[in-house]
């Protein structure tokens, strides 16, 4: 199943690949001719809006109670695919280095599937999230190639979640999660300058360090499990001025 999952993965990321290398052909054919945004490079700050795409799961940790019971004999996280909104702030640190605050509005599912024994039946729990996401992070940049430059970020982010079922009522199929969560991300993007603006893909794994599970003893889908930590990969197209 895990190389069904990484075949898959890589399946998804051939078009964002593709379309890569035609930019990069793209930048490169004009780099010959005109240097767009000269004079960009000098700016103190800038702005930006962001367009994503992301692949969001749990990272599960079972509870000791899953080995002594026999009624629920799998519980797994399950991938699902969710989008995001955002805005971007960059603020010019030195030649090499940016400070960049990327807040953005998070729809993601992380699913979890169960496989039960008494009765016998496969089921899936649902966990929707609408997420605020305030990741402050820091931007290291290469020299820019023509029309082009490579860039890596890493940096943190706090996560609120306004789908949050923590407080919600029982209910015997439930698995609640907590509000807020605190993590980490990195990745690597590249720029292409146009004329009036700069057209930026970037992939970023984000994830969780926090436990999100809130543990009711109660809840038979929710006592097998100890833990959840949530994890990211995103895909994001940042256009900036």
């Amino acid at each position: 199943m895990q190389k069904t999952h990484i075949r898959h993965q890589l399946y998804l990321l051939r078009v964002p690949l593709v379309l890569l290398v035609i930019l990069w052909n793209m930048a490169g054919a004009k780099a010959q001719t005109t240097m767009y945004m000269e004079e960009h490079d000098a700016k103190p700050y800038y702005f930006g809006i962001t367009l994503a795409g992301n692949n969001s799961n749990f990272k599960l940790y079972q509870d000791e109670i899953f080995l002594k019971q026999d009624s629920i004999m799998v519980a797994e996280p399950l991938k699902t695919f969710g989008f995001n909104l955002g805005l971007l702030g960059n603020l010019r640190l030195s030649e090499y280095f940016d400070l960049r605050f990327n807040p953005q509005l998070l729809f993601a599912s992380k699913n979890l599937y169960y496989k039960e024994n008494y009765p016998q039946r496969e089921s899936t729990k649902n966990i929707e999230s609408i997420l605020l996401s305030f990741p402050l992070q820091i931007k290291f940049k290469s020299d820019r190639i023509g029309n082009m430059r490579v860039y890596t970020i890493g940096g943190l982010k706090y996560d609120y979640d306004l789908a949050s079922n923590a407080r919600a009522r029982r209910a015997e199929d439930l698995v609640k999660i907590r509000k807020s969560d605190f993590g980490y991300e990195f990745g690597a993007g590249f720029e292409f300058y146009f004329p009036s603006f700069i057209f930026s893909p970037e992939f970023k794994i984000s994830n969780g360090i926090g436990n999100v599970h809130v543990k009711d003893e109660h809840l038979r889908y929710s006592n097998v499990i100890d833990k959840l930590q949530s994890r990211m990969i995103v895909f994001s197209i940042h256009l900036e001025g």
